[in-house]
């Protein structure tokens, strides 16, 4: 049965977050972890104002070989980040116990929440984190069926619950659209974009667990789901 756990880290305390700090008005998230034979490349959008700043201040860390933009969406731009070597970091002990990032995001602090496959996986991670002295504060773990009894169903974000919730109250999943995203947004008080991106990835997560679940495939997607 899959574990999912919820904890807090300081930016200055893993290698990522040493790297990506320093912008106030960026909100960052990271997308993935992709393991590249013995690298492990991370993809991170970044919200906010100052892209030319941010993107100098990260290249110019010394553990940095490369943060490439990939995609840019309205004030948000996803970057590759290429390591100059292999750091023994936070992020390997994700990958090396097989977890999914269901979200982590923050600045100055973080906030994750990973899903490992099973109790086994969850002890490697914490031993991990032991091993490398990274100091983490844990929130609370739970299982699937743990998040069902309690009514935290489908692995929302309080963010993106709200926006969804949002949406169908003002009828924007209706046909014709009773609302538009505009307006959501103004009553949410963030932008078009981040809005839409709540919507879109909270759908994913619902989906992901209706259909894939099913198919006993849940476990399949490594993709993070963000807001």
């Amino acid at each position: 049965m899959s574990v999912i756990l919820e904890f807090t880290i300081d930016s200055q305390d893993f290698k990522l977050g040493e790297v990506l700090s320093g912008s106030p008005t960026m909100h960052l998230e990271l997308e993935r972890i992709v393991p590249t034979g013995p690298m492990i490349m991370p993809f991170i959008w970044a919200t906010g104002d100052g892209h030319d700043e941010f993107e100098a201040h990260v290249q110019a860390h010394p553990a940095v070989k490369e943060a490439r933009a990939l995609d840019k969406v309205g004030d948000s731009s996803l970057y590759r980040i290429e390591w100059t070597d292999d750091p023994t970091d936070l992020i390997e002990g994700i990958a090396a116990a097989d977890a999914v990032v269901l979200e982590a995001h923050g600045n100055e602090q973080w906030t994750f929440r990973l899903r490992f496959p099973d109790h086994e996986k969850l002890s490697v991670f914490h031993n991990f984190v032991l091993e490398h002295d990274f100091s983490i504060h844990i929130d609370r773990t739970y299982t699937l069926t743990e998040t069902t009894e309690r009514g935290h169903r489908f692995d929302l974000s309080q963010e993106q619950r709200e926006a969804l919730v949002l949406a169908t109250r003002r009828g924007y999943f209706a046909t014709p659209r009773d609302v538009s995203l505009d307006a959501l947004a103004e009553e949410l008080g963030i932008s078009e974009q981040a809005v839409s991106n709540r919507i879109r990835r909270g759908n994913e997560k619902i989906l992901q667990q209706v259909l894939l679940t099913s198919a006993g495939d849940l476990g399949a997607t490594t993709r993070l789901n963000k807001d």
